[in-house]
């Protein structure tokens, strides 16, 4: 198996994946074969943050306060 990091890019009414050119000779693939992706889920880093940190008081709450007290203080 091969992990490689593509851009998805649009392609007439869809989208594609370019797969470089050495990436593609290290395994083995060519014009017209058919591979199989996984397809990982976009994630949010920032939610990706929170739900590893843990807080005292939730999230919501703790930026509630931000925004009432403010960032000029």
């Amino acid at each position: 198996m091969v992990e490689v990091l593509a851009q998805v890019r649009d392609w007439g009414r869809s989208v594609g994946v370019v797969i470089p050119k050495e990436t593609a000779a290290k395994a083995h693939i060519k014009s017209g074969d058919k591979i199989r992706l996984l397809i990982m889920e976009k994630k949010n880093p920032i939610e990706e943050t929170f739900g590893i940190l843990k807080f005292k008081r939730p999230v919501k709450e703790i930026l509630k306060e931000v925004d009432r007290e403010g960032w000029d203080e």
